[in-house]
């Protein structure tokens, strides 16, 4: 069985109910490849909303949950109300949740754990930074990181895992086609020693970073990547074209 392909659209901060009905007007006209796996990250107050209108072939996605099922955790939302809304997927450990509200490796890995005990599945953010790149530490960085979810999930059944570089992300710059296939591919080795083979081959791992209607077709042909968490594209009816990087 080959790796569905598999876009994300994150949102991010971004759509009042208007700008939502424009999004969701333009997935709606499409056409969609039917061999996509397509999801959207939706601001939480808004999620219930644009799963009423949103097309039967598009899920939504939360952009973050915390790490227990209720409790004194002013601001945050729990997987348990995802599940009870009727929301299938979360974004966790997205580079801007790591690197404009400081959460550790650990704090990320304990919620995607979490996220996948109640019945959440996950889009699993890792990624390096400019001066980790520069460092050429990209490898030891995404490693870290992978391993800190490795060590607390029991399956990896339903999770996607999504390779940002950092220095990519809303800048512009996006990793050369063959920069992103060697991450996918030493992830993949990784996955194959520390997890198992079996991970390493069915586990979807897609790319993030300026991924733009322009460049989605030339990254989508290298073999380890598996689709696309994509931006501020998402916002716009060039994501379409994006979804059908394969066709």
């Amino acid at each position: 069985m080959g790796r569905k392909f598999f876009v994300g659209g994150n949102w991010k901060m971004n759509g009042v109910k208007k700008e939502i009905d424009e999004i969701v007007a333009f997935l709606k006209a499409g056409p969609l490849d039917p061999n996509v796996e397509v999801v959207v990250g939706v601001p939480a107050l808004y999620l219930t909303y644009a799963k009423s209108i949103l097309p039967s072939n598009v899920q939504v996605s939360a952009q973050n949950s915390y790490k227990v099922a209720k409790g004194a955790f002013t601001g945050e939302i729990s997987p348990a109300m995802l599940v009870d809304s009727g929301i299938p997927w979360v974004i966790l450990g997205h580079s801007e949740r790591r690197n404009v509200f400081g959460e550790s490796d650990e704090l990320i890995s304990d919620k995607i754990a979490h996220a996948l005990e109640a019945g959440v599945k996950v889009i699993a953010c890792i990624g390096e930074k400019l001066d980790e790149r520069e460092a050429g530490k990209t490898e030891e960085v995404v490693f870290k990181q992978t391993k800190a979810i490795a060590d607390k999930i029991k399956s990896w059944d339903n999770v996607v895992l999504a390779y940002e570089p950092v220095w990519a992300i809303g800048t512009g710059k996006t990793a050369t086609p063959q920069q992103a296939q060697e991450v996918h591919d030493k992830l993949r080795e990784w996955l194959s020693k520390n997890v198992n083979p079996a991970v390493s081959e069915s586990l979807r791992i897609i790319y993030g970073g300026s991924v733009t209607a322009g460049n989605a077709k030339e990254l989508a042909k290298e073999k380890d990547i598996d689709g696309f968490l994509v931006g501020g594209a998402s916002l716009k009816p060039d994501f379409v074209q994006i979804v059908n990087a394969k066709q």
